[in-house]
């Protein structure tokens, strides 16, 4: 599969190198510093190369927003149209001063949804660090860390679910917009954002969203894998 990665950072870069080694097809694009890009390719391997958003968008099957909130809007400007693109948002609404407030009550995926008429977006890769998620990459099967992802397009879900597997977690599907709240910075009692959970608690907080959030809330706090 071909994926076009928008943002040269940490997520997104360790995505790239990830969805790499897995035998897929990357570009990196979007960064004020193109010897950056040029580093990440190099460290991704042979399956990975540099261009731009709009050469991104134009590459991938599917598409990787990864840049920092206050950059979304400049990063979708210079990328162009994404009617019918599958996109991984993976960003967090924190502003230089820390969680931002949304209006209408929207959760983060949904706002960033509607940043992108026709297009088919996803939310996932943004609950852990990247760090961690370098670490914790392609564990043992029983071991393997759940990797949540929330949308409204099945066919968009299915496919972003074998990349969550190919790039080494155990893919959970949380649901719709609805339920993304649970899987949005900040950190806090009761979400699941900055949390570790195995793949079966992370099912079970997963199925309660959708039934009884306070329920899913509990689990989220009594079943997160302790640091």
């Amino acid at each position: 599969m071909r994926i076009g990665i928008i943002g040269a950072g940490r997520i997104g870069g360790n995505a790239g190198r990830l969805f790499a080694r897995a035998g897929h097809e990357v570009l990196f694009g979007f960064s004020r510093d193109a010897a950056k890009l040029e580093r990440l390719a190099a460290e991704a391997g042979a399956g990975a190369r540099v261009g731009n958003p709009t050469e991104a968008v134009d590459f991938g099957d599917v598409v990787m927003l990864s840049v920092p909130w206050p950059a979304i809007e400049a990063a979708l400007s210079v990328a162009g149209p994404l009617g019918g693109t599958a996109v991984i948002d993976t960003t967090n609404r924190f502003g230089p001063n820390g969680p931002l407030a949304l209006p209408g009550g929207l959760t983060a995926a949904e706002f960033n949804a509607r940043r992108m008429p026709g297009a088919r977006p996803l939310k996932a890769y943004n609950t852990l660090t990247a760090a961690f998620q370098t670490e914790a990459a392609g564990r043992p099967e029983a071991e393997r860390v759940a990797l949540f992802y929330a949308g409204e397009d099945a066919a968009a879900k299915a496919t972003v679910a074998g990349l969550i597997a190919d790039s080494g977690f155990a893919p959970v599907d949380l649901g719709g917009w609805a339920d993304a709240a649970i899987i949005e910075a900040p950190r806090r009692p009761g979400s699941v954002y900055g949390e570790e959970y195995l793949p079966e608690a992370a099912r079970a907080i997963a199925d309660a969203v959708r039934r009884d959030p306070a329920e899913a809330a509990r689990l989220a706090r009594e079943t997160v894998v302790a640091g």
